[in-house]
């Protein structure tokens, strides 16, 4: 029997279980096998968490947070949560390596994975030209053309990094207006290696046994068909809450983010807590992430104190 189990690491995970190990609550932290530490550890230079005026690399920060939630006691565990029941004042984790844990709490930090583009080649020259992360695979592209799909910071960022390698970067948006913060777009049109391709999305993606070679765009407003050249195509339009796991044990919203209870993070379950971008389908920031991390393991220790 545990305390505390808080699936999935990443911001609001590790601070959660900064928060709670100082409370002398000793957190497990299942914080996955393939990908622990969220999406900032495929992210390259985050420039807007605050206390890094010169910019922090994320797997660094992740690194960090993780060896400080370790300091103050928590334990990881590098596993995927496959099955979880809440019934019940204690509550029930199933690991994929066959590992049950008990618990009085549990905080939901699973976050949110990368949405994909869906059309034709996309799963073909998945690892042969089509990419979801930049900072993985970006090298790979030195002085060939690239396509970025996307609109908002996160494809700003890839398309900004990608120009590295890239001999050109061409960032492609289904909407005349981006979502992205106005430093980064203005940075962008500055940059003399990026162009862009509006009101128009890709309709499938070619190649060869070497890898991509180029898309089919097509003009939403017009439908004109264009051709694009290029060897390294990378994904950047969204995520999908990462709630799978729970077997509709709790509810979930039209954005499919968990449904917490106003500004707390309570679920409609008893000492069930959700923090992150698997509540969080509006912000999605790095720092609002560790907030309500904290906000989390403060609500489950305020819980976890009534019990005693």
């Amino acid at each position: 029997m545990r305390d505390a189990v808080i699936i999935g690491s990443g911001p609001a995970g590790y601070t959660a279980a900064i928060y709670l190990g100082r409370a002398g609550y000793r957190p497990l932290v299942v914080a996955g096998a393939v990908s622990p530490g969220g999406q900032l550890v495929n992210t390259t230079e985050v420039e807007n968490y605050p206390g890094f005026p010169d910019g922090v690399m994320g797997p660094d920060l992740m690194d960090a947070m993780q060896r400080q939630a370790e300091k103050f006691g928590a334990e990881i565990l590098w596993d995927d949560v496959v099955n979880v029941n809440f019934r019940g004042d204690v509550k029930t984790i199933t690991c994929d390596q066959g590992n049950t844990y008990r618990a009085k709490a549990v905080i939901i930090s699973t976050g949110a994975a990368v949405r994909k583009l869906g059309v034709p080649g996309e799963r073909e020259y998945s690892g042969k030209g089509v990419s979801y992360c930049a900072t993985c695979d970006g090298f790979f592209f030195r002085d060939k053309p690239i396509v970025v799909v996307g609109g908002g910071d996160s494809a700003f960022t890839d398309a900004e990094f990608l120009t590295r390698f890239g001999s050109s970067v061409t960032l492609i948006h289904r909407r005349e207006e981006f979502r992205a913060s106005k430093i980064l777009v203005d940075r962008a049109k500055a940059n003399p290696k990026m162009s862009f391709l509006l009101d128009s999305v890709v309709d499938e993606i070619h190649g060869n046994q070497d890898g991509v070679t180029s898309l089919t765009v097509r003009n939403v407003n017009t439908d004109e068909i264009t051709t694009v050249q290029a060897n390294g195509v990378f994904v950047a339009i969204g995520q999908t809450p990462t709630t799978g796991f729970l077997g509709g044990q709790l509810p979930i919203g039209s954005d499919g983010c968990v449904l917490v209870d106003g500004a707390s993070t309570c679920t409609s379950v008893p000492g069930v807590f959700a923090a992150g971008d698997v509540v969080d389908g509006l912000y999605r920031q790095a720092v609002s992430a560790a907030g309500m991390g904290c906000r989390a393991a403060l609500d489950a220790q305020r819980y976890l104190d009534n019990l005693r």
